[in-house]
């Protein structure tokens, strides 16, 4: 049941300074359509093209799909309260960015580990991936994924949702998250703080150990390789994709492993701008513009659509 008694929240955003408003504006925008335009990219070359229809480029579908929600449910409201001098939020509006930011962090994170478990089969024993990838193992995957980020989201947004809100009603950050809405609670917040502690162990800490397990197997198998090009082709793929993973993890671990009376908004915002803003961005360039198939699918999807 809400108990809140404020109707809308302010957003103080990244700074108070009207110049440095401006500059961040056009840096935000800039973020947000990298984003959206190379995620939407990706969707539309592997929905257009049957030969990326194959468990690893499903699974960057679904990747860019949840980088889409993430950014469009932070980025645009954000700008809007940049524009205008109040910067409020309503009540609901508010609620509804908690929900779908942490659908999409709870998906993102699960993704990773899964995406590294397909690669994993697919390096270290290749003669059996098709087996072992098939369509029901995709589907199983992909609805896990779904289920643990929907249940992970619903808990901490219901928890909130159960808080009172009496005033003050300054979010101290650019976007509803789960640290700067406990600071405004005028109600106990300790179940909360457990539930976050909880989550992120089992999901950042559990996930991102997997994730590195899956690569660590993969670069064992990487030695193998005889060519000295495939070699440096290879790491130079796990390099970059541990690179965004750790990216991606470190600050979300960092955020939601302390309990809220220890949060400093002003460098937390900065921290949480990198898996909320950046990584969502990277993600297109790391994972999927650098690979020759995905190359052509972009080329191949342009020249559908023109005709």
């Amino acid at each position: 049941m809400n108990h809140s008694i404020i109707t809308e929240f302010i957003i103080l955003g990244f700074t108070k300074n009207p110049e440095l408003q401006g500059i961040l504006f056009l840096v935000f925008l800039f973020i947000y359509l990298v984003a959206f335009l190379g995620n939407m990219l990706i969707v539309i070359a592997i929905i257009y093209n049957n030969t990326l229809h194959t468990p690893m480029y499903v699974f960057l579908l679904a990747l860019a799909i949840v980088d889409i929600i993430c950014t469009t449910s932070i980025i645009p409201e954000m700008l809007g309260t940049m524009l205008t001098p109040g910067k409020t939020i309503s009540y609901g509006g508010c609620m509804s960015q908690l929900f779908f930011f942490t659908w999409s962090l709870g998906a993102e994170m699960v993704l990773f580990t899964t995406m590294a478990y397909d690669r994993y089969i697919a390096i270290c024993f290749p003669l059996h991936y098709s087996t072992i990838m098939n369509r029901r193992m995709c589907v199983a995957l992909l609805s896990t994924v779904m289920a643990i980020a929907v249940t992970n989201s619903w808990v901490h947004t219901g928890l909130i949702l159960r808080l009172t809100f009496c005033g003050p009603n300054t979010i101290d950050h650019f976007f509803c998250e789960i640290p700067p809405l406990l600071a405004l609670s005028c109600s106990p917040i300790r179940i909360n703080e457990v539930m976050v502690y909880v989550a992120d162990i089992t999901l950042a800490i559990g996930d991102f150990t997997l994730t590195c397990i899956s690569y660590g197997f993969i670069i064992a198998a990487i030695l193998h390789i005889r060519t000295a090009e495939g070699k440096r082709k290879a790491f130079s793929t796990c390099s970059s994709h541990l690179m965004v993973v750790s990216l991606y993890y470190s600050p979300v671990i960092y955020t939601y492993i302390r309990p809220a009376s220890s949060y400093t908004f002003e460098k937390d915002k900065v921290i949480a701008a990198f898996y909320a803003l950046v990584t969502p961005a990277l993600n297109p360039i790391v994972y999927s513009f650098r690979n020759k198939k995905m190359q052509a699918g972009i080329r191949k999807a342009f020249t559908f659509l023109k005709h």
